[in-house]
C-alpha cells in the first residue's frame, strides 16, 4: 500500500477529484455527507478554491483507492485547532486491516499543528481515534439555516 499527499503543490486532476469524492461518498458509512460537500472540501484542501488550503491522503494497492483522508487547514491556532481532519474512509473489505490507522499517523506526522475532528456519537470509529490519542474535548452543537 501506498500513501499519496495532495496539496496546492502536488495539484489533483478533476478525474483524480472526481474518484476520491466518489470514494469518500460511498464508504463514509451512515454519517456520510453529499458528493457537493466532500467535492467541496477537496477543492479547499487543494486550494482550488479561495482558502488556507490543507491535503489530501489517498491510500492506494494496485492502483485502487482503499483508503482517503481530507484535512482543511483553518489558520488559526490555540483555541482551534491549525486543521480538521474532514474526512476519512476505508473500502469495507479493508476495514480492520491497519489502514484507517495508518491514515491517520500518516496525517498526524504531515501536519502541523493541532488537529480535529467532528464525529457523530454514535459512530464507531470514535475508538479507532482513540486510540490514535485523539481525546473528547468539546461538543459541537449548530444551528442550521435551511
Amino acid at each position: 500500500m501506498t500513501i499519496k499527499t495532495f496539496d496546492a503543490f502536488s495539484r489533483l486532476s478533476i478525474i483524480d477529484i472526481n474518484r476520491i469524492t466518489n470514494f469518500l461518498h460511498k464508504y463514509s458509512g451512515e454519517f456520510r455527507d453529499t458528493k457537493s460537500a466532500i467535492r467541496k472540501s477537496i477543492l479547499y484542501a487543494s486550494k482550488e478554491i479561495p482558502g488556507l488550503g490543507g491535503y489530501v491522503f489517498v491510500a492506494e494497492k494496485n492502483n485502487e483507492i482503499v483508503g482517503a483522508t481530507v484535512i482543511n487547514r483553518t489558520g488559526m491556532n490555540e483555541y482551534i485547532p491549525e486543521n480538521i481532519l474532514v474526512y476519512i474512509a476505508v473500502k469495507e473489505e479493508y476495514r480492520d486491516k491497519g489502514i484507517g490507522s495508518e491514515l491517520i499517523k500518516y496525517t498526524k506526522n504531515y501536519c502541523d499543528g493541532d488537529i480535529s475532528i467532528h464525529i457523530n456519537k454514535n459512530n464507531p470509529v470514535i475508538k479507532l481515534f482513540e486510540k490514535q490519542g485523539f481525546k473528547t474535548r468539546n461538543i459541537e452543537m449548530r444551528l442550521v439555516r435551511d
